[in-house]
């Protein structure tokens, strides 16, 4: 009988040990007008960052296991919902939400890669608010990590400081900060499930309605697979109003729900910060409960 050595035994142990632990590695690489964020050389998402666009935005923003984007880059009836991204509109007679880019834009100066690890990716990018022929009226600086903790979530941290430029009078709009669109499969129209972090689910139950978080998944080619939005508890307004859609739009804003003119004088500056998870499996096997709990114990 042969017999296999206690050496040779420690070494496919050693070697299998390596080959699992070079999952999930990160990277990214500048291209142009957007920044490719990669997980073992397959993309998880692009930040899009082209000055003819109406905002920055990230498409795709691809799932665990299907590897096709949870989010769409446009879909009707709303064809101007770009994925994840953020905006608000009716801000000093400007709409930074909409298309139509001579209503006004936000104008990446040019995002930069500042850390490109194997376990994080660190994006920074400043931007300008403003029309056509006039001055800027905002200025945001925006720091993004991306990281992917495990072979069933990927995270992206956003963060985003906004320096007013001038005097600013913003009016009620359902139009508004960090907001989601989920590609049409996974919308509550075609089966999905919205839920958030009271348990109540779909638009119905969850619109208007303050909320830490909320929860979109469904299931494509019999995988599961959703995307999170986490409000942080530093937001204003926290835990915010959610303006939510059963056809994949969802994002905490409480602009919709103001008794009166939001006015921000010169030189303010108002900080927001999310955690986006991409996830497989619903809420519940997600663990998007405990992973906001984690979150929010961290968060300086």
């Amino acid at each position: 009988m042969k017999i296999i050595s206690k050496n040779l035994i420690a070494s496919i142990f050693i070697l299998a040990t390596s080959l699992t632990a070079q999952t999930n590695n990160l990277s990214a690489e500048l291209q142009d007008d957007m920044i490719i964020v990669r997980i073992d050389n397959v993309t998880f998402t692009s930040y899009r960052f082209g000055d003819g666009q109406k905002y920055p935005y990230f498409y795709p923003v691809n799932g665990p296991e299907t590897g096709l984007s949870v989010t769409t880059e446009s879909s009707l009836p709303y064809p101007h919902h770009r994925s994840l991204w953020f905006g608000c509109d009716r801000v000093n007679g400007g709409n930074y939400w909409q298309e139509g880019n001579e209503r006004g834009q936000i104008i990446s100066k040019g995002a930069q890669i500042v850390e490109n690890d194997s376990t994080k990716i660190l994006i920074k990018d400043e931007c300008v608010w403003k029309q056509p022929d006039q001055d800027p009226i905002i200025s945001d600086e925006r720091n993004i990590i991306i990281t992917a903790p495990s072979d069933s979530i990927r995270i992206i941290d956003f963060k985003i400081s906004l320096l007013a430029l001038t005097d600013l009078t913003i009016l009620k709009t359902n139009h508004s900060l960090f907001s989601a669109r989920m590609e049409e499969n996974l919308s509550v129209k075609k089966g999905g499930t919205l839920v958030n972090a009271e348990g109540k689910i779909g638009e119905k139950n969850t619109a208007e309605i303050q909320s830490a978080w909320c929860d979109y998944y469904g299931e494509r080619f019999g995988i599961v697979e959703g995307l999170s939005i986490f409000d942080s508890p530093k937001n204003v307004w926290f835990p915010s109003k959610w303006f939510t859609r059963d056809y994949g739009f969802f994002s905490p804003t409480n602009l919709n729900w103001i008794n009166e003119d939001i006015q921000i004088d010169k030189g303010a500056n108002i900080e927001f910060q999310y955690r986006v998870i991409v996830h497989s499996g619903d809420t519940e096997t997600a663990k998007i409960k405990e992973h906001f709990t984690e979150w929010t114990s961290k968060i300086k």
